[in-house]
């Protein structure tokens, strides 16, 4: 079965750019007897999806309406039939329209009006038809509508719940436009020769799926979804709970599975939203259920590794300044010498002059460093005729200011700290050891798990017909992406291993061995 489905999907997809996903569902839709409803702007292919869907049935009749505010029941479900009326009966000729239909497409789905949505609700729901008095049995196996937009009428929301399976489609991407434009009509319309299903092997899918169980991971994952949901306030009915269920058995039976795991869950992400916006927001809980958020785990180990290198970074150069016998702190001047004083001070001279200070009252009184002359000084900010100027709101003469010893600049040197490496608690180097080498088992066990994780999705991928793109190429993506990281945060733990070794401690100078 699998084999024979890829070569469907190899049909229906040829002609079709990035379309993968819709074509699944379509088909998956069509093997559980659900609808699909597929959102998105004209010229995208909805239709040419639906064409190519219809042709790998047997025995079948397609049917495709565009709907508009206008449509009249006739449309969709054929004339009255006027020999029927002479007898004074209601009846309308059904063949070749909706009710003698397998397979089917409904443009602009949500402009049906009153005239036609209850009878259209009945045959998508029930697989029935009221013709007249009587009601009929249709043959539909599956309808494919396509809109714009979604339903803003409150009278539409039983039709919008009527399509299980919801996919937005938008136009193809930047990278395979130039692929787009490559087509050519024979691969478009392109036939491959292939085994068809009937109607009767579908029931026999459906018979056979309906007895596939829920695991116990599956089942729980379903709890915690529809609680999640609940808090979302995304209303999901009963009803659309059992039609999920049905999807993921008929899913996991055609990939050959015993029982419906929680892989098989992730269909729900294509049935679980009302409104497109939520789509992310259950893509994420699933990730975060499943235990696949990558790169959040990764952003954590960051941090705490940068946290990490800062911490030894500093304790590696931590000192502590050395004392003589009487505690005082020593240091060393430019020659060498070791004293306890920490700074040399000295009159300032230029040229064998002495240099002074400018009055408080000046922005630099130091006149950048270079002081004043006596004679610099008196020019600068004393009178001519007095030699005074104005200070603290008295009169200062010269002689009086340069006699002031607080007035003359000075030399300072400032001398250099006589260091020492600083001697940790024995206590703290072994706690800090401990927890590096804890973070550096965590970081080797998340590498493995990560390379576990993409060995999973790789087998998913390359054995599950359904779930192709959304959720699992992104965490495959992620951890592509992201194990190199993990990778160099090991070695750099381990870099810092070392750096902890040679830390010294108080009670032994040399270096902590492990």
């Amino acid at each position: 079965m699998k084999n024979r489905l890829q070569t469907l999907f190899s049909y229906i997809e040829s002609g079709l750019i990035e379309r993968t996903v819709p074509v699944r569902l379509s088909l998956l839709a069509a093997l559980s007897g659900e609808h699909l409803l597929l959102l998105g702007p004209p010229g995208t292919a909805k239709s040419e999806l639906a064409r190519k869907l219809c042709h790998v049935f047997t025995d079948i009749n397609y049917f495709e309406r565009l709907l508009t505010r206008f449509s009249v029941p006739e449309e969709l479900f054929g004339p009255l039939s006027i020999k029927a009326l002479e007898d004074d009966r209601y009846h309308r000729l059904t063949k070749s329209y909706l009710p003698d239909a397998s397979i089917a497409f409904i443009d602009e789905v949500f402009k049906a009006n009153s005239a036609i949505l209850n009878s259209l609700l009945t045959l998508l729901n029930e697989r029935e038809f009221d013709n007249g008095s009587e009601r009929v049995k249709v043959p539909l196996i599956s309808v494919i509508a396509a809109s714009n937009e979604l339903p803003d009428d409150e009278g539409l929301e039983a039709l919008y719940d009527r399509f299980l399976l919801r996919y937005e489609v938008s136009p193809v991407s930047n990278e395979n436009f130039k692929a787009l434009l490559s087509l050519s009509p024979t691969e478009i319309d392109d036939q491959l020769s292939f085994d068809k299903i009937s109607p009767i092997e579908i029931q026999n899918i459906q018979a056979r799926s309906a007895c596939l169980k829920l695991s116990a991971s599956a089942l729980a994952l379903l709890e915690n979804l529809r609680a999640y949901l609940l808090e979302q306030s995304i209303y999901i009915s009963d009803r659309r709970w059992r039609k999920a269920l049905k999807i993921m058995q008929v899913a996991a039976y055609t990939c050959d599975k015993q029982e419906v795991d929680e892989w098989d869950c992730l269909l729900l992400t294509h049935i679980m939203w009302q409104n497109p916006d939520q789509l992310n927001n259950i893509e994420n809980w699933f990730i975060a259920e499943l235990k696949l958020d990558v790169k959040q785990t990764v952003k954590r180990i960051e941090k705490l590794v940068l946290t990490w290198e800062q911490q030894l970074s500093d304790d590696s150069l931590k000192h502590t300044q050395k004392t003589n016998a009487q505690g005082d702190l020593l240091y060393k001047t430019p020659e060498g010498k070791i004293t306890t004083q920490y700074e040399h001070v000295s009159l300032a001279e230029r040229d064998n002059e002495v240099l002074y200070l400018a009055p408080p009252d000046a922005e630099d009184r130091t006149n950048d460093g270079k002081g004043y002359t006596l004679h610099e000084l008196e020019k600068t900010f004393f009178d001519d005729m007095n030699k005074q100027t104005h200070i603290d709101g008295r009169w200062v003469d010269v002689q009086n200011y340069v006699n002031n010893t607080q007035n003359r600049l000075v030399d300072r040197v400032s001398f250099e700290p006589l260091v020492e490496a600083y001697f940790f608690s024995v206590e703290y180097v072994k706690n800090q050891r401990v927890e590096l080498s804890q973070l550096i088992d965590n970081v080797t066990s998340l590498c493995d798990g990560f390379s576990k994780k993409r060995d999973v999705l790789t087998d998913i991928k390359d054995n599950n017909l359904w779930l192709v793109k959304g959720v699992l190429d992104q965490v495959y993506n992620d951890i592509e992406n992201e194990l190199p990281k993990m990778i160099d945060y090991h070695q750099r733990l381990a870099s810092l291993l070392l750096i902890n070794q040679a830390l010294k401690t108080s009670d032994n100078p040399q270096t902590i061995k492990s």
